[in-house]
C-alpha cells in the first residue's frame, strides 16, 4: 500500500432505512466512509441509498436469520468490498407488564436486539481479523444500563447487548478490532413517537404531555436527536478511538452516568 494512499473504508449499519440508523448512515457517508444500509424492509433502505447512490448502498435481511445475512453480506461486498465497520443498529422496542410478556413477546426481543447483534457480527469479523482492523459498535439503549418498568423483555435484551460488548472487547482486545456500544435515552425518532401514540391512546393523554413525559427523563429536558447518537458512533468508528474499547457511552444528557 501507498504510504500517502487514503483508505476507503466500508461499514454496514443494520436498521438503517430510518431514525438513528439513517442518521449514522448519513454521518458515516458525510466522513468519507461507503456505506451498506441493512433493513428489513426494502423501501426505506432503497430511499436512504438514492440519497447518494455512490457512497449509499441498501441490502434487506433479517438481523436474526444468518442465512439473510449472509446473502446480503455477499451483495455488500461485491459492491464495496469488505466490511471494516459494523453498526448494529437494528431493534424494536415492546412493552408489557411483565406478567403479560408472554414467550412470544420476549423472543422478539431477543432476537432483533441481541441475536441479530451476534449474527451480524459474526458475519463480518472474520475479515476484520484478517485484516487487522476494525469496529464494531452496537447501539444499546439506556435499557441496557438501567431498569425501566413494563420492558422487561427490551431491557434483558439491552442488557444482553452491553455484556456481549464487553467480553468480545476484551476477546478482540489485541488483534485490531475494537468494539463498543452507545446507549441513547429517549430519540426523536418514529420508534418514540410511535411510543407516544400508543400511551396515549391507551391512557386517554394528550400527546403532547406523554412526549413530555419521555423528555423529562432527561436531565436536560429534551429528546436526544439521531444526529447526537451518529456523532458519538463516527467518533467510536474511527482511527482517533483506537484505544477505546469495551465502552458503553450513554448519550442521554445525563439520565445516566458511567
Amino acid at each position: 500500500m501507498d504510504a500517502g494512499k487514503t483508505i476507503v473504508r466500508h461499514a454496514l449499519v443494520t436498521g438503517g432505512g430510518r431514525g438513528i440508523g439513517a442518521a449514522i448512515a448519513l454521518r458515516l457517508a458525510a466522513d468519507g466512509l461507503r456505506v451498506t444500509v441493512l433493513g428489513r424492509n426494502r423501501g426505506p433502505v432503497e430511499a436512504l441509498a438514492a440519497r447518494d447512490s455512490g457512497r449509499l448502498h441498501a441490502v434487506t435481511a433479517d438481523v436474526a436469520d444468518a442465512a439473510q445475512v449472509a446473502r446480503a453480506l455477499a451483495d455488500a461486498q461485491a459492491r464495496f468490498g469488505p466490511v471494516q465497520v459494523l453498526v448494529n443498529n437494528a431493534g424494536q422496542a415492546e412493552s408489557a407488564p411483565f406478567l403479560k410478556t408472554d414467550a412470544g413477546l420476549w423472543q422478539r426481543m431477543l432476537a432483533v436486539n441481541l441475536t441479530g447483534t451476534m449474527v451480524c457480527t459474526q458475519a463480518v469479523l472474520p475479515g476484520m481479523l484478517e485484516a487487522g482492523w476494525g469496529r464494531v459498535v452496537n447501539v444499546a439503549s439506556t435499557a441496557g444500563l438501567a431498569g425501566y418498568a413494563y420492558v422487561s423483555a427490551y431491557c434483558a435484551a439491552k442488557h444482553g447487548v452491553v455484556g456481549l460488548t464487553r467480553a468480545l472487547a476484551l476477546e478482540l482486545a489485541a488483534r485490531g478490532v475494537t468494539v463498543n456500544a452507545v446507549c441513547p435515552g429517549y430519540t426523536d425518532t418514529d420508534l418514540v413517537r410511535e411510543s407516544v401514540a400508543r400511551v396515549a391512546a391507551k391512557t386517554g393523554r394528550d400527546p403532547g404531555d406523554v412526549r413530555a413525559e419521555f423528555a423529562k427523563t432527561n436531565p436536560q429536558g429534551r429528546l436526544v436527536t439521531p444526529g447526537e447518537v451518529a456523532d458519538a458512533v463516527s467518533w467510536l468508528c474511527g482511527e482517533g478511538a483506537g484505544a477505546v474499547t469495551g465502552l458503553s457511552l450513554p448519550v442521554c444528557g445525563g439520565e445516566v452516568m458511567q
